[in-house]
């Protein structure tokens, strides 16, 4: 049975439809570890106390704190980095994955990431997973759905889109223009220098995709505004098509 996570307030129980499951492993997939990593319940005490979280708050509905434990899970890349004296941030390096797990609460936005003691903010409430590779505990997850806030569809009335979006009408977003983008390996990462080509996956003279969250939302053509470089929205996507 997939567990659901539990918001815990003046000391009642409230379940919501929120798989917390699903989430931890969302945000598993996207750890960026020398070995892939499988969510599994366990206790809030065997997170390290002394540990630091990586905590990033989605604004939504529901609306929930997403909390990642590196533990070990990013050894290998910090050894890589300290060799070629570059230093590992980790909060840039679990973005993704908490970006990840907050698409699986659904629309909503996610807020900056910051690094907090695990004693502070890993409070009762919180489904806790052990990201684990062969059964070894590599790094930790937990969402806690804030209390109050639950999924649109338990709603007495369906809003419309514009009503259940108007509480977020003064929440800043942060676009970006992406233009193309490569792979490589974190050798060939830490090997870059001035001067350095990247070949992009796209041809000259496409369209950039303008993006909120990770989400793409439109497509357009880049120009130079003032000296500054801006988009010009040349296509709208579509729910589907921004999948």
């Amino acid at each position: 049975m997939t567990p659901t996570a539990t918001s815990v307030a003046s000391g009642s129980t409230t379940s919501t439809s929120v798989d917390a499951a699903a989430v931890a492993q969302a945000a598993a997939a996207l750890v960026p570890a020398s070995v892939p990593l499988v969510a599994v319940p366990c206790a809030a005490g065997d997170v390290p106390a002394d540990a630091q979280a990586v905590v990033a708050t989605f604004v939504g509905a529901p609306s929930a704190d997403l909390l990642l434990i590196a533990g070990d899970a990013l050894a290998d890349v910090e050894a890589a980095g300290a060799a070629a004296g570059a230093r590992l941030v980790a909060g840039d390096a679990l973005r993704p994955a908490l970006e990840a797990a907050a698409q699986v609460l659904g629309a909503g936005v996610l807020e900056a990431v910051r690094t907090e003691p695990v004693a502070q903010v890993l409070v009762p409430g919180a489904e806790v997973y052990a990201l684990q590779h062969e059964g070894m505990t590599l790094a930790w997850f937990a969402v806690r759905v804030r209390a109050g806030q639950a999924p649109a569809a338990a709603a007495t009335r369906v809003p419309t889109q514009r009503g259940s979006m108007r509480m977020l009408y003064d929440v800043d977003m942060t676009l970006t223009a992406q233009i193309g983008r490569t792979t490589l390996p974190v050798r060939q990462v830490l090997d870059l220098v001035p001067g350095t080509v990247l070949e992009l996956d796209r041809a000259a003279g496409s369209p950039a995709d303008v993006m909120v969250n990770g989400r793409l939302i439109a497509r357009g053509e880049i120009v130079v505004v003032d000296e500054v470089y801006g988009v010009r929205i040349t296509e709208i996507v579509t729910d589907d098509d921004g999948r």
